[in-house]
């Protein structure tokens, strides 16, 4: 291949282009109606009673934990095995993430362990949906509600999955989305929280922009308003509304192109002896199919390096989701005391993965050529 296949790439043309355009000539780069519509859109395509624009997946879910009041001294379960920011989310409020292990089988929260841990404290618990394949929510709803916990949904690389047939989202309180420009969507930066409680959105909209007592329309004379409460600036600009908008009507497309190229990747790499792959079904829930990834046997970890670096040689892009477990980073194992083995299948999924590119970008031919080179090259190195 003498093409490189970046692992990701944002699926935009010319519609994006003139939608940032008009929104610079129109002069309204925030507070203006291309919020809203996306809002609107999102909520609809999500099966949602309402859609809050934020200016990340992280500030949604650290929006949703402050306006729930969660923090010092209580705890929220989170899964070891996922991106920082979802701990980070539950840091920034004060509480403290309660870490639990996740299943091999789907790289989602364990909910046995879940269940067993009788975590003291617990106001929330944060699943998120690895690589957009949904967690048990049924499960996970019911146990929090035994014990007056909420739930809310990291849904970050998860546009598109479902649970039950329905948009992941909105089976707890609320789920936050990501639009990051490698995310199956985009809207530049940005996210988005929906729910089907019209009280909590309305307080996410209020702490979104500083605690506003009022918003744009609300106010009788410009420039005039109260601050009741604390708040922050989370807000999405209307360039990224505007470009998330144009995203959505692409959105059926880009999903079929990833479910095409990963469908590739597994038939030639499902069968190879030595490595995991993770399925796109499992229980009620259907991915979206972010990316394709491997997860190396215990006994052929050592080899990832060179794996990744015989594929970047042929031309293939790779990531890693997670580099390790969150309570192994620096930053969470000073400060908690955790030492290596207490979550043992997040910490082998962490030593062990390569994720391969299944989005847009990746041509038919090439996705072709590239499921052949990746399994020559494991058989190759693993033999």
């Amino acid at each position: 291949m003498s093409d490189l296949i970046p692992f990701g790439r944002p699926f935009i043309d010319e519609r994006e282009a003139e939608a940032v355009l008009g929104v610079l000539k129109s002069g309204t780069l925030v507070h203006g109606p291309h919020t809203v519509a996306f809002e609107r859109a999102f909520a609809a395509r999500s099966d949602a009673l309402e859609a809050v624009a934020v200016s990340s997946c992280t500030a949604g879910l650290h929006l949703s934990l402050f306006a729930l009041g969660i923090g010092p001294g209580d705890r929220v379960a989170v899964p070891a095995m996922t991106h920082v920011a979802t701990a980070h989310a539950v840091e920034l409020v004060g509480a403290r993430p309660y870490f639990v292990d996740v299943d091999a089988k789907t790289g989602n929260i364990d909910v046995e362990l879940l269940h067993s841990a009788n975590i003291p404290n617990l106001r929330a618990i944060m699943p998120v949906h690895y690589l957009g394949l949904p967690c048990e929510m049924t499960a996970i709803c019911s146990y929090a509600d035994s014990l007056g916990a909420a739930v809310i949904e990291d849904c970050a690389l998860a546009v598109g999955s479902t649970y039950e047939g329905r948009p992941v989202g909105t089976a707890g309180l609320c789920g936050s989305f990501s639009f990051y420009p490698t995310k199956q969507m985009t809207s530049i930066e940005g996210g988005m929280v929906v729910t089907n409680d019209a009280a909590f959105a309305a307080t996410l909209r209020k702490v979104r922009a500083f605690g506003y007592s009022k918003s744009l329309e609300e106010r009788s004379r410009p420039g005039q308003y109260d601050v009741n409460q604390l708040g922050f600036n989370y807000r999405m600009s209307e360039v990224e509304a505007a470009v998330g908008l144009v995203q959505m009507d692409k959105l059926d497309l880009i999903l079929d192109l990833r479910r095409r190229n990963y469908e590739f990747l597994a038939a030639e790499i499902d069968q190879v002896d030595g490595v995991k792959t993770f399925p796109t079904k499992h229980g009620r829930g259907q991915a979206s199919h972010y990316c394709f990834n491997i997860v190396l046997s215990s006994e052929h970890i050592h080899l990832r390096d060179a794996i990744q670096d015989k594929l970047s040689t042929a031309g293939i892009g790779t990531s890693i989701h997670y580099p390790s477990a969150v309570p192994q980073f620096t930053y969470y194992r000073e400060k908690y005391g955790y030492v290596k083995g207490q979550f043992p299948v997040a910490e082998w999924l962490a030593s062990g993965t390569i994720s391969l590119p299944v989005g847009p970008q990746v041509q038919a031919e090439q996705a072709v050529a590239m499921a052949r080179t990746v399994r020559e090259t494991l058989e190759r190195l693993l033999a």
